[in-house]
């Protein structure tokens, strides 16, 4: 019998959780009876640690091949999962994979076989078809997000990837919503399915859904009058294409609300650059497309506003997913212009109400992001970041908020009243003997 990596208790505490959710033991148990499990559950709700915990348990420290594979629909979330892995420390190599960074660097990481890998599925059959990695004793695979990853859109990447993975013992399907008819390519013959998605519960208690009725066509003098009204709560604000995006992002800023973007035809870099923004609070806006409507783990989201109808019941139901998480409240607002129809499943559930006559443009955010062109494959880390905005840039703990490494760069939240100061203090300065690039965050 093989020796497991980490016990259930070992994973806790390098998380510093103290125990496994109710959903996240009942996958544990089946896991026991089932080699094909579907997993419904609510967004925020555990379902990362529902399967990393068997995952990590299934790998045999003793076989030197990849063992394990988590196929996600985007890069964001491939990071996102990499990171509670990290955080874990199974103590076996991780190797993460998905598209907009050089192909070069996953393949010299892929040189020393990893048990477990995260991909995305053009980048992994890719590096399949290169022959960069060893599929053939595979014997775990995760499909997060399933329903997504499984439309028409990867479909070809997905059956090859699949088509190459003959060892599989355990599947695990995973996502908010089962929108799709599984194809006959993923072979789930005999699935298991724990259904904790309780929308009408969640609805009820924690996420309050709001009708606004706009009678401007372009429904821009009504989303600008309700993000003023929210003041600074962090707020996401969904449009259905990525022109839009833009486009509202511009509107917005003539009218003097700051924002930040983020949608799929942005550069890696330009799309780190807005989460990091967003999340330390150098704007408290973001506006997106449905690509933030998954996989985006950012704490006390406190509103989501439909700015254009979903197109279905599950885009509204996965948006929805950005705020309420774990417990927590959240308000959910849809607009609807004079030429739509609002969609039966949005009337049943949402409160008409007035936007206000009289409101402010909230205050500017009171954050600044530096970005630093160096990360964790340059040895730097938070502390030394850190250390130099302290030591080299004179500002007080207070001075300094989030800070985000990256592999090959970094992002450091600073009280905008100092940034200036900073700049000057530091522009000679070298971060553990290097000279590094150092400039407020485009």
């Amino acid at each position: 019998m093989s020796e497991i990596l980490m016990n259930t208790e070992n994973i806790l505490e390098n998380l510093k959780f103290k125990s496994l959710n109710p959903m996240q033991v009942e996958v544990q148990e089946a896991i026991k009876n089932h080699t094909e499990i579907i997993l419904l559950s609510n967004t925020g709700s555990g379902k990362t640690l529902a399967f990393l915990v068997p995952l990590i348990q299934s790998i045999d420290i003793n076989n030197p091949d990849p063992q394990a594979l988590i196929m996600v629909p985007s890069r964001e979330l491939a990071l996102q999962i990499e990171t509670v892995l990290k955080q874990i420390r199974p103590g076996c190599k991780i190797s993460c994979c998905y598209g907009g960074h050089k192909r070069e660097i996953e393949e010299n990481n892929l040189i020393q076989p990893p048990a477990i890998v995260i991909a995305t599925a053009g980048r992994m059959a890719d590096h399949i078809r290169r022959g960069n990695i060893n599929t053939a004793k595979m014997h775990f695979l995760v499909l997060d997000e399933f329903d997504k990853i499984l439309e028409l859109d990867f479909q070809a990447e997905m059956e090859f990837i699949i088509s190459k993975l003959p060892s599989i013992k355990q599947k695990i399907l995973t996502s908010a919503t089962h929108a799709i008819e599984l194809p006959e390519y993923v072979k789930m013959s005999a699935a298991h399915v724990l259904n904790f998605s309780s929308d009408e519960k969640r609805e009820s208690s924690e996420l309050r859904i709001n009708s606004i009725f706009s009678t401007d066509k372009d429904k821009i003098d009504s989303l600008f009058i309700l993000l003023c009204s929210l003041k600074d709560t962090s707020t996401i604000v969904f449009c259905n294409h990525r022109d839009a995006v833009e486009r509202t992002y511009e509107l917005l800023a003539e009218k003097g609300i700051l924002t930040v973007f983020y949608h799929g035809g942005m550069e890696q870099i330009d799309r780190e650059t807005a989460l990091c923004k967003f999340r330390n609070g150098t704007s408290n806006i973001l506006i997106t497309t449905d690509l933030a409507s998954r996989g985006l783990d950012i704490a006390n989201i406190r509103s989501v506003v439909h700015y254009h109808l979903p197109h279905t019941e599950d885009a509204f139901t996965h948006r929805n997913g950005r705020t309420a998480r774990m417990d927590a409240t959240g308000n959910v607002y849809v607009i609807i212009g004079p030429d739509e129809e609002t969609p039966a499943y949005i009337t049943s559930k949402a409160e008409k109400i007035e936007l206000p006559e009289k409101f402010e443009i909230p205050e500017k955010p009171k954050w600044s992001t530096l970005f630093i062109a160096a990360g964790k494959k340059d040895k730097i880390n938070k502390i030394d970041i850190v250390g130099f905005l302290s030591q080299k840039g004179n500002l007080k703990k207070d001075d300094i908020g989030l800070i985000e490494v990256k592999d090959f760069s970094a992002f450091a939240a600073v009280r905008k009243s100092k940034i200036g100061q900073v700049l000057e203090a530091i522009k000679d300065e070298k971060i553990k003997n290097k000279k590094v690039k150092i400039a407020i965050a485009k």
